[in-house]
């Protein structure tokens, strides 16, 4: 039988999870991922806000994880996390982003969660996890690089005058699309596994897997890029306004199924003597998305829509498709990713397509700077708040 103080305690570390899910909700899954569309006029402030907590929402439950069994199972060895060391960890967490959301700049959770874990870990007498390490670090310094050359690269081949937007536009929703039919997919994996939607297919014709992906995911390839090609040719504005709109909702899904793990992936330890379903928790982390993304996104969606770079349609077209790949590439990877990092990254690289004028480098200073200090003070708060509190 469990003990009473064991339940109260961990009620209290859920509560902390909770305001851990509403602070990233409002101020990285909510706000991040139609910023661009909010930016290029696509799309109001309050309505992206609506639609992207409800998309963080199924992503959450779908793809939500991998993400949260490396934040509560892989960053620290030789000890679980207990009920105390969860609530510290997550209150620290959230408090800071909390602080960014308020003041207005983005503060990259996954900086501030994987920092206060490891702090509150190393503070029990756990043993680093170097090799999880290695691979976190490897891709949060690719990140900038990568999603930021490969938005500038879209935005300069967009606006290229040897290029025309009725060829490139579809191309690029093609490219989408192959990204879209190889994500996994909790409900189609069964058996508590995952899948894409190409594997599935290959499973239920029963071919050989191989050829039989390849085949479905041009397929789903081809059949994006033409109805991408069928509305730009009918209306350009129009087509682009629509495959930025689905841009945004892809990323908003994929920010929900990366950052859920970093809100209840502290808790997955505690609750194991109680064995609840995996979908149950990352529904509670889901909806805690949800209500931060309804009441306090609208707030990061303006300063990232404004403040970073005047995006039009096309560079925030460039913006969102690597932001997509790199979320899906870090959820398949169980790796902790801030959606702050990526599309900033993203944006600042395609609004440097226009010319340095588009982009604000102090805003951009003061950014990278709130990102490490994040990562550095979660650690150091974590480990200290704890030993303090078990002292007392």
């Amino acid at each position: 039988m469990v003990a009473a103080s064991t339940v109260l305690t961990l009620l209290v570390a859920g509560v902390a999870s909770l305001f851990m899910a509403w602070a990233i909700g409002a101020g990285s899954s909510g706000s991040t991922p139609f910023a661009p569309a909010v930016g290029a006029n696509a799309i109001s402030v309050m309505r992206a806000g609506f639609i992207v907590g409800i998309l963080g929402l199924a992503g959450a439950v779908l793809q939500g994880a991998n993400v949260s069994e490396a934040v509560g199972r892989e960053l620290i060895r030789g000890v679980a996390l207990s009920p105390l060391a969860a609530t510290v960890a997550l209150l620290t967490a959230a408090t800071l982003v909390a602080i960014g959301v308020f003041a207005g700049y983005p503060i990259a959770t996954a900086f501030t969660v994987t920092g206060a874990v490891v702090g509150v870990g190393l503070a029990m007498g756990g043993a680093p996890a170097w090799p999880k390490y290695v691979e976190i670090t490897t891709l949060w310094v690719l990140v900038p690089f990568v999603g930021g050359g490969a938005a500038y690269a879209t935005a300069v081949t967009l606006r290229h005058e040897a290029v025309p937007e009725r060829i490139a536009v579809p191309a690029l929703g093609g490219v989408v699309g192959l990204l879209l039919a190889n994500i996994r997919f909790a409900a189609l994996g069964g058996s508590g596994g995952q899948a894409s939607v190409a594997q599935a297919a290959a499973a239920l014709v029963g071919g050989p897997s191989g050829p039989v992906q390849v085949g479905v995911s041009l397929l789903i390839a081809l059949g994006i890029a033409g109805l991408l090609a069928r509305e730009v040719r009918a209306d350009q504005a129009v087509g682009q306004r629509r495959f930025l709109l689905v841009l945004g909702g892809l990323v908003a899904f994929s920010a929900g199924g990366s950052q859920v793990g970093l809100a209840i992936g502290p808790l997955l330890p505690l609750l194991d003597s109680f064995d609840p379903p995996l979908v149950a928790v990352l529904l509670g982390g889901g909806l805690g998305l949800l209500a931060g993304s309804w009441t306090g996104a609208p707030r990061m969606i303006k300063a990232l829509a404004q403040d970073y770079s005047a995006l039009g349609p096309r560079r925030s077209i460039a913006a969102l498709i690597p932001s997509f790949a790199i979320a899906q590439t870090a959820v398949f990877l169980g790796i902790p990713v801030s959606f702050n990092e990526i599309i900033v990254s993203a944006i600042i690289g395609s609004g440097f397509a226009a010319g340095d004028g588009d982009v604000s480098r102090e805003k951009m200073l003061y950014t990278v700077l709130a990102w490490v200090a994040s990562l550095a003070l979660a650690l150091g708060v974590g480990y200290a708040g704890f030993t303090v509190i078990e002292l007392l």
